[in-house]
């Protein structure tokens, strides 16, 4: 029976936390100990979630620990089989010795319960838990020195809860095929149903899509490429039309579902947030971000701004233009966010100005492999698509063919293994432009055709694909307005 205090003095006591006794139920400790000791196949219910720290009595948890010891290594635990390892056990002894192991098994009923019986002494575990969270957050907001600021403790708090949250699990482990099966076919309905027949979220990029089937959740995109090349401007195309397109339904029982797009989380590094405004801005009004930011605007324009501005005030985008971030801290920020307004796509601008979370030193690999599998792990955890930005070695400027490739990622062994999709932006007009020569001469005359060939275009190659094929989607790339769209199909097939 879980024991508590009757009787709570008044908070302005604050020598009533030693009277209060933390939740416990020794009885169901003795009734899943006896259970195992009984019949052995109780302990196959509980071990996914139950430790030996979980027991409040603990000589009751040594007794587990040495029980799981023999049924792992294939032997029968029994109160006589245990009696060698507690004959000299003093706690055990003032309750009656080895005789009280044999008490448990003859006082156990049914094995049908143990399981019922584990989550019981699970769940006031985690509350003895949070207990000792909410103390230690109690006395070093009381006793914090000069240095340690309010919002580290509030960082420290929010990774602490729920670091707890996700120990108060019981989820996880295998699944029958059946079951995994049935998850299959429920993705694939969904995207029968959906416009454009997607199993994920759209990027707003017809023949994009095409090749990736959307956005998919857990998954890690890595979209890379050199400077100038429109990563970021990629990234907020695809991060607005995956939020303008975003369609919400609400069950009975107080959830929400995303039947369209999503709510999206931009950390953006490099950029504050009224920059990614801007660029946002230009893209939906068609206004140049440069005559926005300079005021050289006409009336007409101006409309079209104030237009493109309430549509863009609807979006649910979330940007976070914190510079230097951790990536615990990134982690416990999207978690956050995901729990107090939704989370459905998170974009990361960009990965090379995460840090990680401990000293490496001069060990910039290592560092990043954490970063990567932070990143892995985030989109798994939160099940939404993760798109990281990354950049590119400068070794992509000594070929002549400068289309990039996976061996050009920085730090390239964790981010190519990590990642389920990699994706390269590339815009030959870049470095056809850099390369005119003296006017009036036939070399530049070959130069103007050769730039009318690729004016406005822009490739996006993936590279590597872990649902499908990789290739080369062509794109239309408008500059003044960061603008991605996809390519008239008169000019191309669109993809290769």
């Amino acid at each position: 029976m879980e024991q508590t205090a009757a009787y709570s003095p008044s908070p302005d006591d604050e020598t009533h936390d030693a009277y209060r006794v933390p939740p416990h139920n020794i009885d169901a400790e003795q009734a899943l100990l006896g259970a195992i000791l009984v019949n052995n196949e109780s302990y196959d219910r509980v071990a996914s979630f139950l430790d030996p720290i979980h027991f409040f009595d603990a000589v009751h948890g040594r007794i587990y620990e040495a029980a799981a010891k023999l049924i792992t290594g294939g032997h029968l635990a029994s109160p006589v089989t245990l009696k060698n390892f507690f004959e000299r056990d003093e706690a055990l002894a003032e309750i009656g010795g080895p005789a009280y192991l044999a008490r448990l098994a003859g006082a156990a009923t049914t094995i049908i319960n143990a399981e019922e019986y584990g989550r019981t002494i699970y769940d006031l575990a985690i509350r003895r838990e949070l207990i000792r969270v909410g103390t230690d957050i109690h006395n070093r907001a009381y006793d914090a020195p000069v240095d340690d600021t309010p919002s580290a403790q509030i960082l420290e708090a929010e990774q602490a809860l729920y670091q707890l949250a996700e120990q108060g699990k019981y989820e996880g482990g295998f699944q029958s095929f059946h079951e995994s099966l049935k998850t299959a076919i429920d993705m694939a309905a969904e995207a029968y149903k959906r416009d454009g027949g997607l199993s994920g979220i759209s990027t707003g990029l017809r023949d994009l899509d095409h090749r990736l089937g959307g956005l998919q959740p857990s998954d890690l995109i890595i979209l890379a490429g050199r400077p100038s090349m429109g990563k970021t401007a990629l990234a907020t195309n695809i991060a607005f039309q995956a939020a303008k397109a975003y369609k919400a339904e609400h069950h009975a029982d107080g959830t929400v579902e995303a039947k369209d797009g999503a709510i999206v989380g931009f950390f953006s590094l490099e950029m504050s947030a009224e920059q990614l405004a801007t660029r946002l801005l230009a893209e939906q009004s068609g206004v140049p971000s440069e005559r926005i930011r300079r005021g050289n605007i006409h009336e007409d324009e101006f409309h079209q701004l104030v237009d493109a501005a309430q549509q863009l005030q609807s979006i649910p985008l979330y940007i976070d233009d914190t510079g230097g971030l951790t990536i615990g801290t990134l982690a416990a920020r999207a978690r956050r966010l995901k729990r107090q307004r939704g989370l459905g796509l998170l974009v990361i601008d960009y990965l090379q100005l995460l840090a990680g979370s401990g000293k490496f030193g001069d060990n910039r690999v290592q560092e990043v492999t954490q970063i990567t599998t932070g990143l892995k792990a985030l989109a798994k955890e939160l099940n939404v698509p993760v798109i990281a930005l990354s950049q590119l070695s400068r070794q992509v400027e000594a070929r002549e063919d400068k289309r990039p490739q996976l061996a050009d990622l920085r730090e390239s062994g964790s981010i190519e293994q990590d990642a389920d999709v990699v994706m390269f932006v590339f815009r030959e007009e870049y470095y056809v432009s850099r390369r005119e020569p003296t006017e009036g001469t036939p070399e530049h005359l070959q130069w103007q055709e050769e730039m009318e060939r690729v004016h406005g275009l822009a490739e996006c190659i993936i590279g590597k694909q872990r649902h499908g094929p990789t290739g080369t989607v062509k794109l239309q790339f408008q500059a003044d307005v960061t603008r991605f769209s996809d390519l008239d199909q008169v000019h191309t097939e669109g993809f290769e």
